[in-house]
């Protein structure tokens, strides 16, 4: 048995005989909604062991389960063994849903309790309805974890900074001026903002506060005429006040932001209820009128200005020529032998810190070799490093934050020879990046409606993979960001000029292999048609894909072609970069096929 967590969940379960439940319910969020969490909103990971950015743990006072989706299946089960904690795999159509759950474990009329401030207002507005038909209910507890978790990490206190105009385009002015418009054409008198990435955006302010996402720990509320911001005092020194205030934002400590919120006199307040906390939106809901719709920033954040766009691809060359002396130094060390998944992880980081404007990475890099490749979000620990050998595949999922832009770039590169299994799925894998990378559509095309081109080649095989095809990219912000997606599953917005959104189709074998390949690519126009405009994708990620697994005879002319114009472009723009010896490595890797 883990005794670790079988202790803290002892600890959990005094807290609930305490108040009286019969469960209670950890979500991986915190109260922005964030999917990558700061340590002292780790509480799902405390009490079950589990690492990964998205799962929910159930704990009843007998049993404990953890619901978590495709990407963690293989995690999740390694690292909840002996805890007692059972997985259930979400979207399966055989897995129990947590609301249904309950109702078989629990009695009539019992309790179950959660913590307001880490929920949605939406989603503890979903819950109580499914429990409420099984006459079940939801209990809020606001300091669940005083006794159970004696050594909780303290919130960060890193220092926020001011993000300037010239890698930002647009000034914080001129964005609270717009959000302002948006406001009152909604009927609101105030907007509230509780997303870390949103915040960030609207006042130009970058910070440290969550591990590769530069944001803040912070509330922001927008009246007509003043904005307050909620923030720990010592995160702000001199200049960065004299800053707020030059834009017309004053300040108040974050924990003062739930008793602001009860004396707060606006009458009507625009907020997004699927981001703002439930604590909040309970509070508000007391004395003033939410007017629950999308966050206006959403789509002015998601659509990139000139300036970003310009930065964008100077901070995509950049890691392009980092990432090219990587693989060149990788193709040369792994027959050497010594190397593993965690040193090769820290020469690409190296590499990546050389180059301008770097100043993180945008996500722990994944690098998994051979079946490791097959735990889609793997990360490589002391206890699972695997030594690299020079045969089969390595995952190698990363990314960098630049001042100038963020990337996230996956390439499975043979280390060596390869079954026949493993060049066909590859093969298929690129086939549908491909597909999508060449697609052409209408104005008002949703992802959904274009994720079928990157899965249609491995469909075929009776295969698929669990996770979206393409997520949408912050500017210098979270590495997954909204409103757009590529996915099967529906999402009502559709893609627009200057979105930046990945394109990662991949299979995934259990004990044998994974495989992904990912660039990221920005919606531009595509001229006029027939019944109005059209859109395409740009490619901008700039790193050769190997060509070595590839099976020629599965490739049309026009996917070949494809291939070898972006390969072309690959060389042309990196080359200047590099020096003969590495000029010369990246021309073989970018010879014409076929």
């Amino acid at each position: 048995m883990n005794n670790h967590i079988t202790q803290r969940l002892a600890a959990l379960r005094g807290m609930m005989r305490q108040q009286e439940l019969a469960a209670f319910i950890i979500p991986s969020s915190d109260p922005h909604m964030s999917e990558y969490v700061a340590a002292h909103w780790q509480a799902r990971e405390y009490f079950s062991g589990f690492t990964g950015s998205a799962g929910t743990l159930v704990v009843t006072l007998t049993e404990a389960g953890l619901w978590t989706d495709s990407r963690y299946f293989l995690q999740a089960a390694r690292q909840l063994e002996g805890t007692g904690i059972e997985l259930y795999k979400d979207g399966l159509p055989e897995t129990t849903d947590i609301p249904a759950f309950l109702a078989t474990r629990l009695p009539e009329g019992s309790a179950v309790g959660y913590e307001p401030s880490v929920f949605s207002a939406q989603s503890i507005d979903e819950l109580a309805k499914q429990l409420q038909a099984e006459n079940r209910r939801l209990q809020f507890v606001c300091h669940p974890y005083r006794t159970a978790w004696p050594d909780r990490p303290a919130l960060p206190r890193e220092k926020a900074y001011i993000y300037k105009v010239e890698y930002a385009g647009q000034s914080s002015r001129e964005k609270l001026d717009i959000l302002r418009q948006r406001m009152q054409q909604q009927g609101c008198d105030a907007l509230l903002l509780t997303a870390l990435d949103e915040i960030a955006w609207t006042l130009n302010i970058r910070g440290k506060d969550i591990p590769c996402n530069p944001v803040v720990i912070s509330y922001l509320l927008v009246g007509k005429e003043e904005a307050v911001l909620f923030i720990a005092p010592d995160k702000t020194d001199e200049e960065m006040l004299a800053y707020l205030n030059e834009i017309g934002v004053t300040t108040q400590s974050y924990e003062a932001f739930f008793d602001y919120l009860d004396k707060a006199t606006y009458p009507h307040i625009l907020l997004d209820k699927a981001q703002t906390n439930s604590q909040a939106d309970q509070i508000l809901a007391r004395h003033c009128t939410p007017v629950y719709a999308p966050s206006p920033v959403k789509m002015l954040k998601a659509v990139r200005n000139e300036v970003e766009m310009d930065g964008l691809r100077q901070a995509m060359l950049r890691d392009g020529v980092a990432l090219v002396k990587f693989l060149k130094w990788l193709e040369e060390a792994v027959p050497q032998g010594g190397q593993t998944e965690i040193s090769v992880t820290r020469q690409l980081h190296a590499f990546r810190a050389a180059q301008p404007l770097y100043m993180g990475e945008s996500f722990d890099t994944i690098a998994g070799y051979g079946a490791h490749g097959a735990i889609v979000h793997y990360e490589a620990t002391p206890e699972t490093d695997s030594p690299l050998e020079a045969k089969g595949f390595l995952l190698l999922d990363s990314g960098a934050q630049y001042l100038d832009g963020t990337t996230d770039i996956t390439r499975t590169i043979a280390l060596g020879p390869l079954t026949e299994e493993e060049r066909e799925d590859y093969t298929l894998i690129l086939k549908g990046h491909i597909a999508l990378a060449l697609a052409v559509f209408p104005e008002g095309t949703r992802g959904a409606q274009l994720d079928v081109l990157a899965r249609m080649p491995i469909w075929q095989h009776r295969m698929n993979f669990l996770h979206g095809t393409g997520h949408g990219v912050g500017h210098f912000l979270n590495v997954h960001e909204g409103p757009q997606s590529i996915r099967m599953n529906e999402n009502p917005v559709a893609l627009q000029a200057g979105m930046l959104t990945s394109n990662e189709p991949g299979v995934y074998k259990t004990g044998s292999h994974g495989i992904r390949t990912e660039n990221l690519m920005l919606t531009v126009p595509a001229g006029e048609g027939m019944f109005g405009r059209y859109l395409r994708f740009e490619t901008v990620t700039l790193c050769p894909i190997d060509t070595t697994p590839l099976i020629h005879h599965l490739l049309t002319a026009q996917e070949a072609a494809w291939l070898n114009t972006y390969h072309r472009t690959v060389y042309v723009e990196l080359s200047p970069y590099l020096d003969a010896t590495e000029k010369a490595w990246l021309w073989t890797k970018c010879k014409p096929i076929l």
